[in-house]
């Protein structure tokens, strides 16, 4: 073996696993990152069962990092308190609902079908105990009012589905889209309240839909 060929199989087997290397520093944050974002949803997912079996006041961050096998510390590290936790998982929630409402709405092609489509299935959506639970009943008073109206989704939502409609002449421009939509996010949360708060949800969800389809109907341009 010529002379110094040991020392340099020796430098570059120590290069090999310098874990300084700017290659090997890269996928350890990787791997980091990775269990950060497994620990975040484990916790999301725990919280999102225990907020909507027990609902928020009953449920202790020592009971979420129990189910979720996590530290206090891993939890306070992703949520600064319970609240943070609770909106996280809302968000969640929200789009979820969201993603539910286009997807049956481009199960239609006509565009007023594809409107009305996504408000049945808003309320389809309010009969899922976990929607029910953590967003209509136990979101208003845990985010207040002004926040929890900050984070729906439905009012953009609306206001883009209107513009459309008037744009095509489906409905009247004379309307005002932005406070119809206001005033259509109104109906849609009251008629989910009462869909939640009623003794036989299915057949209130069946009253509900007659009487918002009526609604909307009164849209229409003639």
């Amino acid at each position: 073996m010529p002379a110094g060929s040991g020392d340099s199989a020796a430098r570059s087997s120590s290069a090999t696993h310098d874990t300084s290397h700017p290659d090997h520093l890269h996928e350890a944050r990787n791997r980091k990152a990775e269990q950060s974002d497994r620990t975040r949803a484990t916790l999301l997912s725990v919280a999102r069962e225990l907020f909507a079996q027990a609902g928020y006041a009953a449920t202790s961050t020592e009971e979420v990092v129990h189910r979720a096998g996590v530290t206090r510390g891993a939890l306070y590290h992703h949520f600064r308190d319970k609240r943070e936790l609770f909106e996280a998982v809302f968000v969640d929630i929200q789009a979820e609902t969201r993603q539910h409402i286009r997807a049956a709405s481009q199960t239609k092609t006509d565009r007023w079908d594809r409107f009305r489509a996504g408000f049945d299935e808003y309320l389809n959506r309010s009969m899922d105990p976990a929607t029910q639970r953590i967003t209509l009943i136990d979101a208003p008073a845990v985010l207040g009012w002004d926040r929890w109206r900050e984070l729906d989704y439905t009012l953009d939502m609306l206001q883009g589905a209107l513009s459309d409609l008037q744009a095509l002449g489906v409905v009247s421009s004379t309307l005002p889209a932005d406070e119809l939509a206001h005033m259509l996010r109104g109906v849609a949360n009251e008629a989910s309240h009462m869909i939640v708060s009623s003794a036989d949800a299915p057949a209130e969800r069946r009253r509900v839909g007659l009487a918002l389809a009526a609604i909307l109907e009164g849209l229409r341009a003639r």
